[in-house]
């Protein structure tokens, strides 16, 4: 088109033309420039071998603003002053014993590593202990195009590679585990351009844009990685009162409804929620019958998980048989935000 464009202009006088050569060649440099920038971007496949949304989930994000406040890519509070990179949880203790993998993003060269830190809670080991080795056991690769991407929190003793290992898209590299700076069971997962932190999911992003940038992620991995303002991450029926560290540790699917139950009681944590949610679980069993709801008051603030409970002891000698059905909303200014349905059976009909 550019040489067209000369052609057609070529029989007016030089004056005329000089500005537009000049215009030809500056939309070439900017063509060259933007095909430039096209050319460096990296492109990520997802670190951890899991599906987002069902076994694993996108606990916090980069944090975008400069001050000690919050601000994630889409202007929401799902980050922590600071933070660098994502998160992405498994739901229980029970789950990580299994074993879940963490996979290269990109391929690349293995420039650094760890692999002997225990696998201990933060709340017990102490910020000392662990001073100058936030990231726990982790392994940092090199890409090409001055791209880097570090894996943190590993299991003691799963980091399968070694510094100088070339490494390919999707390999695996270790385990998900508890070590470092961490409370819960995840990977910390950076990407680094030319030394300087970068935010996959919009990357280029200008400040104090909410949904700017340009995703980093393999278009193939699709609506995985959509972005959800609040998550549910757990839920079900229990046969006792659930508490935190029960469903923390996976203990609580040891102790399902039976009609000589202690007790029945539906549980929900959700991750994400803000300040004003309201939440409400409301239980039916057999019949129609109305077990005790629990409607929360609005959230003072902004909440990184919430368990909610509904339900009683037992009172009878057993309890009905048939289905008990629970609702779990999130409302917030009058307009419902969230809501999950589950049930379960209890005896024979």
């Amino acid at each position: 088109m550019t040489a067209n464009a000369d052609t057609t202009h070529s029989t007016h006088s030089a004056q005329r033309g000089r500005p537009l050569t000049r215009l030809a060649l500056i939309f070439l440099c900017l063509g060259a420039v933007t095909h430039a920038k096209a050319e460096e971007a990296i492109s990520l496949a997802l670190p951890i071998k899991c599906q987002p949304g069902v076994s694993c989930f996108f606990q916090n994000y980069v944090d975008h603003d400069a001050s000690d406040k919050v601000r994630d890519y889409r202007c929401g509070a799902r980050s922590y002053d600071g933070h660098d990179g994502t998160d992405i949880r498994i739901r229980n203790l029970e789950i990580q014993r299994r074993g879940v993998e963490v996979l290269a993003a990109a391929p690349g060269r293995v420039i650094g590593g760890r692999n002997d830190m225990d696998d201990v809670s933060i709340r017990a080991a102490g910020k000392a202990a662990i001073a100058g080795k936030e990231c726990g056991n982790g392994v940092l690769i090199e890409h090409a195009n001055g791209w880097r991407t570090q894996y943190c929190h590993m299991a003691k003793g799963s980091v399968r590679v070694k510094p100088g290992d070339r490494i390919a898209t999707g390999q695996p590299i270790g385990l998900v585990g508890l070590s470092g700076d961490t409370e819960f069971f995840h990977l910390h997962f950076t990407v680094r351009y030319r030394d300087k932190a970068v935010d996959p999911f919009a990357y280029g992003a200008p400040e104090k844009a909410c949904g700017g940038g340009r995703s980093l992620w393999a278009a193939s991995l699709g609506e995985q990685m959509q972005y959800k303002p609040r998550e549910i991450i757990d839920y079900g029926f229990a046969g006792i009162a659930p508490t935190m560290a029960l469903i923390e540790s996976g203990e609580i699917e040891k102790h399902p409804v039976a009609t000589t139950s202690d007790a029945l009681v539906a549980y929900v944590r959700a991750i994400g929620l803000q300040a004003g949610d309201q939440q409400t679980l409301a239980v039916q069993g057999p019949g129609g019958t109305a077990l005790p709801n629990n409607a929360l008051p609005a959230l003072d603030r902004d909440k990184a998980q919430f368990l909610v409970l509904a339900g009683k002891k037992r009172t009878e000698a057993a309890w009905p048989a048939g289905r008990y059905v629970a609702t779990y909303t999130v409302t917030r200014d009058g307009a419902e935000v969230l809501r999950k349905t589950f049930e379960v059976e209890a005896g024979a009909r």
